[in-house]
C-alpha cells in the first residue's frame, strides 16, 4: 500500500480570527521532495435538519459576504471551545429558528474543504421540534429568515442554486433518501 502522508518540515501562523487561523506549513511529500501548504485552522461546525410535524424543513435564508449573495440553508454554527457536537446542535437550533428538541439523531459528519481546511461539519436530524417561549438571541452579527419548505421546494431550490452550499444539499439529498420521518 502507498504512503501517502506528508511530514511537516515548520508550520508559520499567518492569522489567528476569530473564526479561523491561517498557517503555512512546509512539508516533505511522500516522494522526498518539499513543498508548502496553506491551511485554514476551524474548530468544526454543526448543521442541523429540523423537520416540523407536518413535514416541513426549517431553513435560514442567510447573506454570505464571501459570496456576496444570500442563500438558504439548514441551520448551523461554529463548535465552541470544549463543546460536543450535540450541545453545539441544540444551541444553534434555538437561536437560529427558536425551537428546540429532545431527539437529536446524529447523521453524518464530513470535511467541507480537506484541500485547504481541517473543518468538520456534523450532521443532525430532528422531528420533534417543540418552540421556545424565550429562545436565546443569535449572535449580533447574525441575521436569518426562517422558511419553511416541502421536500420538493427545496430540491427547486437546490436546482436553481438557491441552495448552493453542500450541507444543505446534502441533507436535502438525504431526506429524499431517507424520508422525513
Amino acid at each position: 500500500m502507498t504512503n501517502f502522508s506528508e511530514k511537516t518540515i515548520h508550520t508559520k501562523p499567518i492569522f489567528d480570527g476569530k473564526v479561523i487561523s491561517v498557517q503555512v506549513d512546509d512539508i516533505t511529500l511522500p516522494n522526498g521532495k518539499t513543498s508548502k501548504r496553506e491551511i485554514v485552522k476551524h474548530p468544526g461546525a454543526v448543521g442541523i435538519i429540523p423537520v416540523t410535524t407536518d413535514n416541513k424543513i426549517i431553513f435560514v435564508k442567510q447573506y454570505r459576504k464571501p459570496l456576496e449573495k444570500t442563500l438558504v440553508e439548514i441551520p448551523a454554527g461554529k463548535l465552541e471551545q470544549g463543546e460536543a457536537p450535540e450541545v453545539t446542535a441544540l444551541r444553534e437550533l434555538e437561536e437560529e429558528t427558536g425551537y428546540t428538541t429532545d431527539q437529536l439523531t446524529y447523521v453524518t459528519s464530513f470535511y467541507t474543504s480537506p484541500g485547504f481546511a481541517d473543518e468538520i461539519m456534523y450532521l443532525y436530524k430532528t422531528s420533534s421540534l417543540e418552540k421556545v417561549e424565550n429562545p436565546k438571541a443569535m449572535d449580533e452579527d447574525e441575521f436569518v429568515e426562517l422558511m419553511e419548505l416541502s421536500l420538493e421546494e427545496a430540491e427547486t431550490l437546490v436546482a436553481n442554486q438557491e441552495i448552493h452550499d453542500a450541507k444543505t444539499a446534502y441533507a436535502v439529498l438525504y431526506l429524499k433518501h431517507k424520508g422525513l420521518r
